[in-house]
């Protein structure tokens, strides 16, 4: 929700973005933190912003 990174991943994708979410957030807990921030990141930086 931050810079809307699951959302928009969820809307390229058409489905829900609380599964997209739930599906980032379960990923970065079990890779202990550090990819999954890492990853968001770099997505933040990289995907140009929805008009």
């Amino acid at each position: 929700m931050l810079a809307g990174i699951c959302g928009g991943l969820a809307n390229y994708l058409e489905v829900d973005p609380t599964v997209v979410r739930l599906i980032f957030a379960l990923a970065t807990f079990f890779t202990v933190l550090f990819p999954g921030v890492l990853i968001y990141l770099i997505m933040w930086i990289v995907v140009p912003k929805e008009n």
